[in-house]
């Protein structure tokens, strides 16, 4: 057990060196001067201010001097100050991460919320109406973008029917203490952030679906089950205590994956429905050629994306007792 945590945490350390490596060189190595977006159009530009400039912002060091005292400082949870608006990168994330962090969980329960019944009916179901009827529908989620899908809901819920908003988003307003907890704005909250987490979790909930589908198909097939139903086990019975929890493996692991994929693959969806999180930030910045808060921000997702992996095949241990014994 102790051989297998530790393997799995040199995996997450090395995979985030070279994540950090690669997203600081890409950034440096964009064209264009971060210099000229910074200066007003009617500041001087000779070349003693600008050489100036970038001796304040280090940007005159070497890039492996440069890189190595941007991760000596990222790994003490310092990324820098923003070139642009001049706060600290760690402040930003800080700011946006509970935004896009609801956002991205909030899709995830949508889909598995869907795609678990779907996908036991599926199984049970199998090459029968109603399993061809889920598996068109299915098909049809995962081959229309989260994008295509936010404006149809936009279209359909919003301009329509006039339930939700077609942009902007209220956060959450919550005050806890040992002894009063508080939420306030919930409804408005949920009013903005309905369409845009239900257009992320489309495509995720057809992925989600046909996997438990596969595996469920190929569980119940298994001696066990027989077994089960040799002993008058009902079919509920079976597929939600017996059958489900072996198939389930493989769900855990892509929910746990794409949950992290969904903080940085936000930023279609927030820039559309004008929400303020991690991958509107993003944008931003890449617009505004913002080095230090493009490296602070894809760093702290890929940390993010790795952690829920190692967490993800840690749980393995815990759900299957095949594996822990093993």
């Amino acid at each position: 057990m102790f051989q297998t945590i530790m393997a799995r945490l040199g995996r997450l350390v090395a995979t985030l060196f070279a994540v950090s490596v690669l997203t600081f060189l890409m950034t440096s190595l964009l064209p264009g001067d971060v210099i000229d977006i910074m200066l007003p159009p009617d500041a001087p530009r000779d070349e003693a201010t600008i050489a100036e400039i970038r001796e304040e912002l280090g940007l005159d060091k070497k890039i492996y001097v440069r890189y190595f005292d941007w991760v000596t400082d990222a790994a003490q949870g310092e990324l820098g100050k923003s070139y642009i608006t001049d706060q600290p990168v760690a402040t930003t994330i800080k700011q946006r991460i509970p935004v896009t962090g609801q956002l991205a969980l909030t899709a995830i329960v949508i889909a598995l919320f869907l795609a678990i019944p779907i996908g036991i009916l599926g199984a049970y179901r199998q090459s029968r109406l109603s399993d061809q009827v889920s598996s068109v529908g299915v098909q049809v989620a995962l081959s229309v973008p989260n994008f295509i899908a936010g404006i149809f809901l936009v279209w359909l819920f919003a301009v329509k029917a006039g339930w939700f908003p077609a942009t902007g988003f209220t956060r959450l307003d919550i005050n806890w203490s040992l002894s009063n907890f508080r939420v306030r704005d919930a409804w408005p909250n949920f009013k903005g952030i309905i369409l845009p987490a239900t257009a992320l979790a489309l495509t995720q909930m057809a992925i989600f679906s046909r996997l438990l589908r596969t595996d469920m198909i190929a569980t119940l097939q298994q001696d066990f089950v027989t077994s089960a139903r040799a002993k008058g086990l009902s079919d509920r019975y079976i597929l939600f205590r017996h059958a489900l929890r072996p198939s389930s493996l493989s769900l855990i692991t892509i929910a746990g994956i794409n949950l992290g994929a969904l903080l940085g693959g936000t930023v279609v969806i927030e820039t559309m429905f004008a929400i303020g999180g991690l991958g509107f930030r993003l944008i931003n910045a890449i617009y505004a050629r913002d080095i230090l808060v493009i490296q602070g921000i894809t760093v702290f997702i890929a940390t993010v994306y790795v952690v829920l992996n190692t967490a993800v095949d840690l749980l393995y241990l815990v759900i299957d007792p095949r594996i822990r014994k093993g």
